[in-house]
């Protein structure tokens, strides 16, 4: 199993080392390793522990619910029902943001339809003389 400093964490998992360091404090890593000098060192599950909490952070979920899938996880296999309670309410509000920005992006597009019209007009009307 391969070993990270928090820099080479910090560059892998997309995250700051000061969120690293507040993901730490407040709950959401645990059990990060420490080398003989003291500093922090990240293996490949704590990687993948951060891509997870990458994307629920990146597809709005509140820290406190992170937290709180945290603990569970946290918590093993007599967790698992809440853990699949917690992640299917989640992804249901994905679905209704996803469904959300589909129909912002339609009115977008119809207002970018309507200016390539009026750009279209404008260069086919004769020049004023």
């Amino acid at each position: 199993m391969s070993s990270y400093s928090p820099a080479e964490t910090a560059e892998k998992s997309g995250f700051s080392i000061d969120t690293l360091r507040y993901y730490e404090k407040i709950g959401l890593l645990s059990g990060i390793a420490r080398n003989a000098s003291g500093r922090r060192v990240f293996s490949d599950d704590d990687l993948q522990w951060l891509g997870m909490l990458r994307c629920l952070r990146g597809t709005g979920m509140p820290i406190a619910e992170m937290l709180r899938y945290s603990e569970l996880a946290r918590g093993g296999g007599e967790t698992l029902q809440e853990r699949l309670d917690l992640l299917q309410e989640h992804d249901r509000r994905v679905e209704e943001q996803i469904a959300t920005l589909r129909a912002q992006q339609r009115q977008i597009k119809v207002k970018i339809g309507f200016y390539r019209e009026v750009s279209v007009a404008c260069e086919a009307a004769p020049a004023p003389a």
